[in-house]
C-alpha cells in the first residue's frame, strides 16, 4: 500500500507525541471535531460563552465578504432564531414515526426511476422520492413486462398464438424462458395513411427486459429461420418490428407516470419492506404491483414541488508547485457544504470540512480533521445523514467527483464511494463523450448516484448560454452581477501550509465556490424548469441531462399512439440527407432613420404542421391515393414541394394532436401565471410554459433528423417549403395593399424577410402610425392563411441599421413612449474570438448611431479609438484573445494552439490543458512571422515588455466589424477612410529581427531629457547628459510626480481586488484572467515597477544636485 503522501510544514492535530513541530497541547490544538460527534459539538461562528479564541495566535479581522456574502448565508439565522435555532443544525430527514402499512398511503414526488430487481431476482422498476413531509422513499413497482410488435401473418390465427410462441422459443436457444406470451391485437401503423383501417398485428411479451433486443434481432436478422410455418411470405429482408423503446420508458407511459411527478400508493396495495428486507436508506421502502400504482397528473395541486434537498459542494486540493493537482498525489485539503431546502431561500446547513487546523467563519461550522482518511470518511458519512436529493456544483462531474473517487481509492478508503441510496453500491466514475451540432464534441465524466439527481451548473450553462467564458467568476458577473477572488491551484498549497488564518481564507474562497452554484441554480431557475421539461414530456429527468432532443419527443409521440393504438415501426438509420430550408429575402441593406415595422408568424413551423395536417399518420404516396379513392384537395393535399398528406376531415394527424394539446396546456400556464403570486408556484408556472414552447417547437426538427429514430424528411421538407411560400405571400401582400393608391401615405416595401419574419418599411415617420400600420397589416395578413397560422405585429425598429443577412442592429420600441432595449444580431458583440476592444467599439458605436443618432460623433470615436490603438494607450485587457483548446490534434496551426505549446515548455504545470480557454494577445514578431507564431500570454507580455502588434488588431479584429456596420450608412469608399489618415500614424517599436521572436537587441541608457544616448561617465551618471544637468530638479520632480500618480492608480486596483476578495488586510492573490481588473493590475504593477526604476537614476550622481 503506497504511503500517504506527506505534507512538510503542515500543523498536525493531537497529542506532542505525534506532533512533528513540538506544538504545545491545548484546548485549541487538541480538540478535533469528529462527525460521530453531535452537531453541536463542532465548532459555530459565536460560541456560547463568546469568548472563545479561533486557532491561531490572534482573532481574524471580519471581512467584507463574511458581511455581504456569509450574511446571505445565515439570514435565517435571525428569522429563526427563536423557533428554529435547533432545525438549523438538524442534518437528519425528519424522523418517520410510527408508520401503519394498513392505514397510510405512500404519496411521494419520483424524482429517480430506475430498472433494477428485488429480493428473488423479480424485475423491478425502482421509483426514488420524496414526501410532501420531506422523508425519502424507494418504492418498487414489479409485475410490468416488456413486449414488441410485429405484423400478423394473413393467415396467422388466435390458435396460432402458443405454438408460434414455442417455436420462437425453441429458436431463440435461452436456458430460461424469454417469451412470456404472444397474443394477436388489433393496431394500426403510424408510418402512412392506412385508412383508418386497423391490421392484425402479434404482440410478443418476454419474460425479462433483457431479452426483447434478443429477440427484436432475431427478427429483424434472421428471418427465415423464425418464419413460423413460412407464413411471413415477403420476410427476406427482415420481419420488421414495432415499438422500440427501452423499458424504463416503456413502463412510464403505460403507466402514464411523467418524470417528477407524484405518485401514490395506497394503503393496504403495497408490502411495507423490513430492515433486512430493504435495499436502500431510504426511510420508507415498499413493493407494489404496477396495476394498483396511482399517477397523478403534474397540474393543479399536483404541479406542486417536495421540499428537495439540496446540497451544493465544492472541493479545494493541495497540489505541488507547477502541477495540477492529481489524485494519485495531491490531498482534498477542504470540503465546503451547503444544503437547502426547495421553497426555502436560505440555507439550513452550512459547513467546511478541514484538513488541519482553520480559524472561525461567521455562522459556519467548521469541521477540522487531522488526517485527510478521516476527512473523506467523516464527509461520506454526512452525505449519507443529510441523505440529498438534490447534488449541484460547478464542474463537479469532471472533476469533484472522480477526484474524490480516485482520492479515496489511493488512500485505500474502502467505504468511500458509496454515494447512492442503494445499500452496497458503488459510486464509479466513467468516460463518456457527448456530440451535438450546438455544443460539438465534448468529453466528460459521469458518476452515478442512483436516487439522487445531479446538476452540475457548468455543464448546464454551456448547454443553455452562449458565453465569452465559463469560469465561474465570469458566469457569476453574467448572471448575479457579482464576482469572486479566484485562487490558482498553485497558490492553494501555500495557503494551506500557513496559518489557521490562511486556512480560513481558503475555507471562505471554498465556501464561496459552495455557495455559488446554488444562487446560480435559484436565478436561472434550473431545477423548476427541468423539473417542468420532464413533466411535459414524460421522460426521467436525468435523460434531460444525458440524452439528446428525439428521446423527449418520442416519449410524447408514444404516449398519445397507445391512447389511438397505433404501433410504431423500428425504422433504420439512413445517411443525412439535406432538404432546402428556410426563405431569406434579400436584404435592402441600409440605415433607416424611420420606423421598421417588424412583422413575426407565432410558432411558424408547429403552426404550419397544424395547418395542413403534416403527420406520419396522414403521409400519402399515389398507390394509396389510387387505393382509397382520394379526391385532391378534399381528400389531401399536394405541398408546395410534390408531398401529399390527407386533409383533417379524412384524418387529424397525429402531429396536429400534441401540437393542439402542448400549446392549449402552455396557454392555461400564462393565464395562471398572469394571477399567481406565490413565487415557488409562478416559478414553476414559468418553467412549464417555456417547457412546453420548447417541446412545441422541436416537432419539426425531430422529423427531419435523418439519423434519428422516427425521420421523415417528406414532412421536414413541406413545412419548410410552405414556410418559403408564406413569407414570400406576405411580401406580396403587403406591399400590394400598402400603397399610395390605395390611399396610403407612401407605397410599402418589405425590406427584409428572415424565416419567420418579415421587415416593413411603411414611409411614415411616427412610431404610433408605424405600430398601427404593423397591427394592421398582420391581421390583414393572417386572413389570408389557414388557422392556425398567424401574422403578429410585436415590435418596431426606429431606428434601423441593415447590414447583411441576419445581421442588424436597430432600437427595439414595444411602446411608443420609450424603447425597450438595443437590439443587435450577427454583430460582434458577443462572439469570444474576439477580443474586449472590438466589443467595446462596436457597441458604442452603435449607441452613438442608433441612440444619440450622432453619425459623425460614431466617425469621430472610431478615429480616436484607432489611434490611441495604434499609440499603444489601450489597456492590454482589452486586447486579450479567449479560443478553447477543444482537441489534441489540429490540422492547421492556430494561434492558441501554439502558444498552449510554448508555455508547456516554460512551465508544463501551469500550461493550459485540454478544454481550457487559452487567453492571448498578438505581439509584435520578426518581419514574416506568421500570427500563430506572434501569440502570447499575456502576464508574460507585460513581465517581459513585449510589444503589441497593433495593426494586427487594426487589420484582423476592427476593420471588418467596422466596415460592416459603416458602408451601408457611408459607402464603401468612405467607410474605407476610417481605417486610413492621419490617425493611423502609430509609435513605431523595433521587432526582433534575429535570435528567436522573445530577444530584444539591448537598449542604451539615454537622457532623461533630450533623450541623447549616454556614454562612458554620463551612462554611468545614470539620469541626464552633461548639457541638460541644469534641469536635474526639475526632472526629478516630474519623475516623482509620475511615480507617485501609478503608484496611487495601482493602490485603488489593489484595494478594488481587495474588497472583491472580502479583506482589506490580505494580500492580493486573485488570478482570474476573466476579469479586466487583473490585468490592469498587473499592467498597473509594471508601470510602477518601471517608473520607480526611473527615478532610482537619479541616485547615481548626487553631486549634481
Amino acid at each position: 500500500m503506497p504511503e500517504a503522501v506527506a505534507m512538510p510544514q503542515k500543523r498536525v492535530l493531537g497529542d506532542a507525541t505525534n506532533n512533528p513541530r513540538g506544538i504545545l497541547n491545548s484546548p485549541g490544538t487538541v480538540k478535533k471535531r469528529k462527525l460521530d460527534a453531535q452537531p453541536s459539538a463542532t465548532v459555530n461562528s459565536l460560541p456560547q460563552n463568546g469568548q472563545r479564541k479561533p486557532f491561531g495566535s490572534s482573532q481574524p479581522q471580519k471581512s467584507q465578504f463574511e458581511e455581504e456574502v456569509l450574511e446571505k448565508l445565515t439570514q435565517d439565522i435571525n428569522g429563526l432564531k427563536d423557533s428554529n435555532s435547533e432545525k438549523d443544525q438538524q442534518w437528519e430527514r425528519p424522523p418517520l414515526g410510527d408508520f401503519d402499512e394498513t392505514k397510510e398511503n405512500i404519496c411521494f414526488q419520483q424524482i429517480d426511476a430506475e430498472e433494477g430487481t428485488i429480493t428473488g431476482g423479480k424485475t423491478a422498476v425502482r421509483l426514488f422520492g420524496v414526501t410532501e413531509v420531506g422523508q425519502s422513499v424507494l418504492l418498487h413497482v414489479t409485475g410490468f413486462q416488456h413486449y414488441l410488435y410485429i405484423a400478423a401473418p394473413v393467415n396467422f390465427t388466435k390458435e396460432d398464438c402458443d405454438p408460434y410462441r414455442a417455436f420462437l422459443e425453441s429458436k431463440l436457444g435461452q436456458f430460461q424462458p424469454v417469451i412470456q406470451s404472444v397474443q394477436i391485437t388489433m393496431r394500426e401503423n403510424i408510418y402512412g395513411f392506412q385508412g383508418n383501417q386497423k391490421s392484425y398485428y402479434l404482440k410478443i411479451t418476454v419474460t425479462e427486459p433483457k431479452f426483447i433486443s434478443k429477440v427484436r434481432s432475431a427478427l429483424e436478422n434472421n428471418p427465415q429461420g423464425l418464419n413460423y410455418k413460412g407464413l411471413w411470405s415477403n420476410a427476406d429482408a427482415g420481419i420488421l418490428t414495432f415499438d422500440n423503446i427501452q423499458y424504463l420508458l416503456r413502463f412510464m407511459i403505460d403507466t402514464d407516470i411523467a418524470g417528477m411527478s407524484w405518485v401514490e400508493a395506497k394503503a393496504g396495495k403495497y408490502r411495507l419492506l423490513g430492515p433486512r428486507e430493504k435495499l436502500s436508506n431510504c426511510q420508507i421502502e415498499a413493493v407494489i404491483d404496477y396495476r394498483d400504482l396511482i399517477s397523478h397528473p403534474p397540474n393543479g395541486e399536483w404541479a406542486k414541488m417536495a421540499p428537495l434537498r439540496i446540497l451544493s459542494f465544492d472541493i479545494e486540493c493541495a497540489g505541488r508547485k507547477g502541477i495540477f493537482p492529481e489524485p494519485n498525489h495531491d490531498p482534498v485539503i477542504q470540503i465546503a457544504n451547503v444544503v437547502t431546502r426547495y421553497g426555502e431561500s436560505k440555507p439550513f446547513i452550512r459547513n467546511v470540512f478541514v484538513l488541519d487546523t482553520c480559524s472561525l467563519i461567521v455562522n459556519t461550522q467548521i469541521l477540522e480533521f487531522d488526517k485527510e482518511e478521516k476527512m473523506l470518511m467523516a464527509w461520506r458519512d454526512f452525505l449519507e445523514k443529510v441523505d440529498p436529493d438534490v447534488i449541484i456544483g460547478y464542474n463537479i462531474a469532471n472533476f469533484d467527483f472522480p477526484y474524490l473517487l480516485d482520492r479515496a481509492k489511493h488512500l485505500k478508503c474502502t467505504g468511500f464511494p458509496y454515494w447512492t441510496r442503494l445499500k452496497g453500491m458503488q459510486s464509479q466514475a466513467t468516460s463518456t463523450s457527448f456530440s451535438s451540432k450546438q455544443m460539438g464534441n465534448r468529453d466528460t465524466k459521469a458518476t452515478n448516484t442512483n436516487g439522487r439527481i445531479q446538476l452540475d451548473l457548468l455543464q448546464l450553462v454551456q448547454r443553455d448560454y452562449h458565453l465569452r467564458s465559463y469560469t465561474l467568476n465570469s458566469v457569476s458577473y453574467e448572471f448575479l452581477k457579482e464576482q469572486k477572488e479566484d485562487v490558482h491551484h498553485t497558490m492553494i498549497t501555500e495557503l494551506y501550509n500557513g496559518t489557521p488564518d490562511s486556512r480560513r481564507r481558503l475555507a471562505v474562497y471554498c465556501l464561496k465556490d459552495a455557495y455559488l452554484p446554488q444562487r446560480l441554480m435559484d436565478k436561472l431557475m434550473c431545477l423548476v424548469n427541468y423539473t417542468e421539461m420532464a413533466r411535459v414530456t414524460g421522460v426521467p429527468f436525468n435523460f434531460l441531462l444525458s440524452r439528446g432532443q428525439q428521446v423527449k419527443f418520442l416519449s410524447q409521440l408514444f404516449r398519445k399512439a397507445l391512447e389511438q393504438q397505433l404501433v410504431i415501426p423500428n425504422m433504420k438509420s439512413t445517411d443525412e440527407q439535406d432538404y432546402e430550408g428556410a426563405t431569406v429575402i434579400e436584404p435592402s441593406r441600409g440605415y433607416y432613420g424611420v420606423p421598421i415595422a417588424t412583422l413575426d408568424f407565432a410558432s411558424l413551423y408547429p403552426s404550419i404542421i397544424q395547418a395542413h395536417n403534416l403527420c406520419y399518420t396522414t403521409l400519402l404516396n399515389k398507390n394509396s391515393v389510387e387505393k382509397l379513392k382520394l379526391k385532391k384537395d378534399e381528400d389531401y393535399i399536394v405541398t408546395p414541394n410534390g408531398d401529399m398528406f390527407c386533409t383533417a376531415k379524412v384524418r387529424k394527424g397525429l402531429l396536429s394532436q400534441i401540437l393542439e394539446e402542448l400549446l392549449a396546456a402552455r396557454k392555461r400556464a400564462k393565464k395562471e401565471l398572469a394571477v399567481e403570486t406565490d413565487p415557488f408556484k409562478k416559478a414553476v408556472l414559468n418553467g412549464r410554459q417555456l417547457a412546453l414552447k420548447v417541446s412545441a417547437n422541436s416537432v419539426y426538427g425531430l422529423t427531419g433528423a435523418t439519423v434519428g429514430k422516427l425521420p421523415c424528411l417528406a414532412i421536414a421538407s413541406s413545412t419548410t417549403s410552405y414556410g418559403r411560400q408564406m413569407i414570400e405571400k406576405t411580401k406580396q401582400e403587403v406591399e400590394a395593399r400598402y400603397t399610395i393608391a390605395n390611399g396610403y401615405s407612401h407605397d410599402a416595401k418589405v425590406i427584409y424577410g428572415d424565416t419567420d419574419s418579415v421587415m416593413v418599411k411603411f414611409g411614415v415617420t411616427e412610431l404610433e402610425e408605424a405600430m398601427k400600420l404593423g397591427q394592421e397589416a398582420a391581421d390583414y395578413v393572417s386572413s389570408k392563411f389557414l388557422k392556425p397560422i398567424k401574422l403578429e405585429f410585436e415590435k418596431v425598429y426606429f431606428p434601423y441599421l441593415l447590414i447583411n443577412k441576419k445581421r442588424y442592429a436597430g432600437l427595439y420600441w414595444t411602446n411608443p413612449k420609450k424603447f425597450d432595449k438595443m437590439d443587435t444580431k450577427g454583430i460582434e458583440t458577443v462572439r469570444r474570438d474576439n477580443c474586449l476592444l472590438v466589443q467595446n467599439v462596436i457597441e458604442t458605436v452603435l449607441h452613438k448611431i442608433l441612440i444619440d443618432r450622432d453619425i459623425d460623433g460614431a466617425q469621430d470615436y472610431v478615429k480616436e479609438t484607432i489611434s490611441d490603438l495604434l499609440q499603444n494607450k489601450i489597456d492590454m485587457s482589452k486586447l486579450v484573445i479567449t479560443k478553447a483548446l477543444s482537441k489534441a490534434d489540429y490540422t492547421a496551426k492556430q494561434a492558441h494552439v501554439e502558444l498552449a505549446e510554448r508555455m508547456r515548455k516554460r512551465d508544463a504545470g501551469s500550461a493550459p490543458t485540454l478544454g481550457d480557454r487559452v487567453a492571448y494577445v498578438i505581439v509584435k514578431g520578426a518581419g514574416g512571422s506568421k500570427n500563430y507564431e506572434k501569440s502570447e500570454d499575456p502576464i508574460y507580455v507585460l513581465e517581459n515588455n513585449i510589444p503589441i502588434d497593433t495593426k494586427y488588431y487594426l487589420d484582423n479584429q476592427l476593420a471588418n466589424p467596422l466596415g460592416r456596420i459603416f458602408e451601408p450608412i457611408l459607402g464603401e469608399k468612405k467607410a474605407n477612410q476610417l481605417l486610413t489618415g492621419e490617425h493611423t500614424r502609430s509609435i513605431s517599436v523595433a521587432a526582433p529581427t534575429s535570435g528567436g521572436l522573445m530577444k530584444f537587441a539591448k537598449k542604451t541608457q539615454t537622457c532623461m531629457a533630450c533623450k541623447k544616448p549616454l556614454s562612458g561617465k554620463e551612462e554611468m551618471a545614470g539620469a541626464v547628459c552633461a548639457h541638460c544637468r541644469p534641469r536635474i530638479g526639475e526632472l526629478y520632480t516630474k519623475t516623482l510626480t509620475k511615480v507617485s500618480d501609478l503608484e496611487v492608480r495601482f493602490g485603488r486596483l489593489w484595494t478594488q481586488c481587495q474588497r472583491c476578495q472580502g479583506s482589506l488586510h490580505c494580500e492580493v492573490i486573485c488570478s482570474s484572467r476573466d476579469c479586466p481588473i487583473f490585468y490592469m493590475r498587473m499592467k498597473a504593477k509594471k508601470d510602477v515597477e518601471d517608473a520607480q526604476k526611473e527615478l532610482s537614476r537619479f541616485d547615481f550622481d548626487p553631486g549634481a544636485w
